[in-house]
Order: C-alpha cells, then structure tokens, then sequence
C-alpha cells in the first residue's frame, strides 16, 4: 500500500530564502502525524505545499500514491488553515452548504452531507447560529467540518489547537480519533507537544526548514534524548547509595577500557546484567533524589540495578526511568 503523503527532496524557496530545504516526509494511510517546529521552521510551507495551494521550488509531493496535480489535491485533500475566515451573515448550515455548491454536490447530498458534519463535529445544536458568534472552539470545529465536506482521505491542520481552552481541546482530540477510526489520514501541525504524544502514531521535528527526526514518538524520544535515565529516591543514607553507584561506574570504565576486572566480594555479590553507570546527576528539588545516567535499560537490567543496591542495603523509596517529555526535547534541540 503506497504511503497517503510523500514528499521527495521538496523543497520551497521565496526569493533568495529557503522556507523548506529538501524535505522528504512519508506518512502512512490511516495515521496521524504530527509537524512539530517553531515559528519560521517551514510547517505552513509544508502544508500549503501538500494541499496544492503553494507550487514547489524543486521536488515532488505524492498523494495516495498519486504525482499531485491542482485536481489531485482538490480532490484528495481536506486543508485548515491556521486562521479561518468568518463568512459574515451566514449561519452554520449556510457555510457547509456553500461549500458543498461549491464541489458540485445536488440539493439531496449537500443537505445530507451538512447533516452528518455537524453531528460528526458536534455542532448540530448550532445549525442555525450565524457563524461570527461561535466560540473560538466551535470556529475550529466549524472549519474542519469545512474541509471534510468533499470527504478526502487526506486531512491536513495547521495549528487545529491554537487558542482553544482545555476542553475544547480536550474535545479536538477526541474528535481526531474518530477521524482516525474513520480510515481518515491526518497531518497536524501544532506545539501544544505534549497533547500530539497522546494522539499521533509519529511525529517530525523540521527546524529552519530541515527535517530534524521523524519516527514514532517514542522512537523520536529515544533519538533525542540519548542516555537514559534512571530515578531513585532514598530514604536515609545518600552517601551509602551514592558509594554502590561509583562502584558500579568504576566497574564500567575498567570494562571500557579493557582493563580484568579482580575478583573482589563487591563483584561476587553482583547480579548479572547490571546496566553500566555513566553518571550521578544531584536533584536541586530534593536531596534524597539521585538521578542516573545510563545506556537505554530494560526492565530486567532495572530489577538487577534495584536487587544489587538493596543487598547493599541501601533503603530505597522510589525508583523508574526518568523520561523527558516532548516539550522539554524539543526546546533542548531547537535551542541549539
């Protein structure tokens, strides 16, 4: 099955300046993506480029497996917009049934049709309200029933969350979730990041218009976040526990470096499969905290760590990776 978006070295130019610079992006059917970037990174660009409303400096985009034509995209392609315009005087029911006129449609399907849009989007209630008096959340809600009105495969959002409050954005989720269920293939753009972890199969990073990583989210955290980390709480002692960890950080240099290993009772007394130490970070917030660098760990290279500092006795009341959220990746990477 051909991926619903590709792009192939795409890349946008205004003037003497590159918006987008060589940009391959492949989004399989059926899933959501999400473009994360900031202000200036190219994410609009993007867009407009899918959507056929912008026509590329170089390189080529393909639809539903198709070469993308202005046909193509009109067809293929349901596109909001950032900022949507308010028609003045219309009611709701009004706006979707002009844009159904305006993709073809007889009186019978467009009735139909702006039917099932305002019950899919939750705006049913709203059918004859005029469109400036709807909430910001109901405006967004509105403009994507917009672009469903020719129900294309490929929907594509720019910003969809900007400025909504948290139950309409609460509501925006769900909604794009049904989408999904719908077979509907969604490309968001958006930095509310920690809200895409929750609903996108994958995400990209593009930056000064460059893709910076694109995977899963998780593949996406593993890449960017490098070494993981390990938390651990204790409950009195720090410097015992402290003590078993340099240890173990000795042990691993000695490895590193080639060096045997002597035959001391600490090594005796060591599980199998303990994960190498490379660092003891201190906690500001809390002195009982100690933060540990480490190579990605499994859960039974976790066990082995817990097991060995309890037979050293250290009381420990907490212990568990220490994930990074989006948020904090993304300013990491894109403050360089």
């Amino acid at each position: 099955m051909p991926p619903a978006i590709e792009t192939l070295h795409l890349t946008r130019r205004y003037g003497r300046e590159i918006a987008l610079d060589n940009l391959n992006l492949t989004v399989q059917e059926g899933s959501i993506y999400g473009f994360i970037g900031p202000n200036g990174a190219g994410k609009t660009t993007t867009l407009r480029l899918l959507a056929g409303l912008l026509a590329p400096s170089s390189g080529e985009v393909r639809l539903m497996g198709q070469p993308q034509s202005v046909g193509s995209a009109q067809r293929l392609v349901g596109y909001m917009p950032d900022v949507s315009g308010v028609y003045d005087d219309l009611r709701v029911r009004e706006y979707l049934d002009f844009f159904a006129r305006c993709y073809g449609m007889a009186a019978a399907e467009r009735q139909n049709t702006v039917r099932q849009l305002l019950d899919l989007v939750g705006l049913t209630e709203k059918r004859d309200a005029f469109v400036q008096n709807l909430s910001r959340g109901m405006q967004q809600r509105l403009s994507l029933a917009h672009a469903l009105v020719h129900n294309p495969p490929v929907l594509l959002l720019d910003e969809p969350a900007s400025g909504l409050d948290p139950r309409a954005r609460v509501e925006l989720r769900e909604l794009l979730r049904t989408l999904r269920e719908m077979g509907k293939t969604v490309l968001l753009s958006s930095h509310i990041l920690s809200e895409l972890a929750e609903i996108c199969n994958e995400i990209g990073i593009i930056e000064r218009g460059k893709m910076v990583v694109s995977g899963s989210v998780e593949t996406v955290r593993q890449q960017l976040q490098g070494n993981a980390k390990l938390r651990m709480k204790v409950l009195r002692d720090r410097r015992q526990a402290e003590s078993a960890l340099r240890m173990l950080m000795n042990e691993a240099k000695k490895a590193d470096a080639g060096e045997e290993e002597q035959a001391t009772d600490d090594v005796a007394e060591r599980p199998a499969g303990l994960p190498p130490i490379r660092r003891l970070i201190a906690d500001p917030t809390d002195p009982q905290v100690i933060l540990i660098e480490t190579e990605a760990v499994d859960e039974d290279q976790q066990a082995a760590l817990l097991a060995y500092l309890m037979a050293k006795g250290v009381a420990v009341s907490e212990f568990g990776t220490q994930v990074e959220s989006l948020e904090e990746l993304f300013l990491r990477l894109t403050a360089a």
